[in-house]
């Protein structure tokens, strides 16, 4: 089989290599997936050039969502072979290759329905919003959720979260076709910062109230901005730090306008309590056949082009999900 293998550390088009390698063994409690569909991450990006938290040994291969078929069943493993899943494999073993050994344990059934490409691109970013949204603001139908970066993975899938609980949504995106792209998803207001201060609009849509949660994954000036449109009682939900700078907050405003910074950490969340990952998994594919969320893709590539893939999402210029096909 192929597999992408980092050989060194530094930008993905300079150190992944596409090499032929010995198909996995199963192991007991374990299924053999042969890979539909990768999810390409920026943190894959990150783990190229050795900046992210987790640096595994070297050579290794990358990729964290991957949608799939079973195709082999290791001892005590209670999956049939043939059933459609998406799965998280795990470093150094990562996703971007043709077939994937996985604990039964990170494997979720998806429906016949779904496509690979969907599959491959909701995990992470659904998850992610339905924990802040849900778990960590308690969003209510009937509040004003803002969401920055609405276009991008998390962003897409928060707004359609937001919608599907009956929040009013409003949400800020960079140029004229993200803007385009969030209405669509179904933001009652979609904002270009690059054109509107996003400050003055939510403000006005809301009577000067504000906004009872802020979804935040950029940071840097947009969480500055966004402490002068929250609502009292509302929640700020630090979801990263995609703006590059890493905010510090001033708590005697949080306590003059009494409001909450929620830090949002699904991976951890993801770790201590796995079941409710699979309750989760369990309403969103129910969300999905209600036709509320669909995963919003910019592209799919062809598996050889996974470095230049990761190359354009590097440039910070996409929307929505890359998906690398083998």
């Amino acid at each position: 089989m192929r597999s992408w293998k980092v050989t060194k550390l530094g930008d993905p088009k300079d150190v992944l290599e596409l090499m032929d390698t010995d198909q996995p063994n199963v192991k007991d409690g374990e299924v053999l997936i042969e890979v539909e569909a990768s999810s390409l991450n920026f943190f894959d990006i990150l783990l190229c050039q050795g900046k992210y938290q987790e640096k595994p040994p070297i050579p290794f291969t990358p990729g964290s969502e991957i949608a799939g078929v079973i195709r082999e069943t290791g001892n005590g493993a209670k999956l049939s072979e043939g059933t459609r899943v998406i799965a998280t494999p795990g470093l150094p073993d990562g996703g971007l290759s043709e077939f994937v050994s996985v604990p039964e344990e990170s494997v979720y059934v998806i429906p016949e329905t779904m496509s690979a490409s969907e599959a491959a691109g909701m995990f992470i970013t659904y998850q992610t919003s339905y924990y802040a949204l849900f778990y960590r603001s308690k969003l209510q139908a009937g509040e004003t959720l803002l969401v920055h970066a609405g276009a991008g993975g998390v962003g897409s899938a928060a707004i359609q979260l937001g919608k599907a609980k009956g929040a009013k949504v409003i949400a800020t995106a960079g140029g004229p076709e993200k803007v385009k792209i969030c209405k669509e998803l179904g933001a009652d207001i979609a904002i270009d910062y690059k054109a509107e201060d996003f400050v003055s609009v939510v403000k006005e849509e809301t009577d000067g109230r504000g906004a009872d949660v802020i979804y935040d994954s950029v940071g840097a000036d947009v969480f500055d901005r966004s402490r002068k449109c929250i609502a009292f009682d509302g929640r700020i939900l630090v979801i990263g730090f995609a703006g590059g700078r890493i905010p510090e907050a001033p708590v005697n405003h949080a306590l003059i306008k009494s409001y909450s910074i929620v830090g949002v950490h699904w991976g951890l969340f993801a770790k201590k309590f796995p079941e409710e990952v699979r309750n989760i998994h369990d309403e969103l594919i129910s969300l999905y056949n209600g036709k509320y969320i669909q995963t919003l893709i910019y592209n799919e590539y062809d598996f050889n082009d996974v470095p230049n893939a990761l190359e354009v999402l590097s440039d910070r210029k996409t929307y929505g999900k890359l998906i690398a096909i083998p």
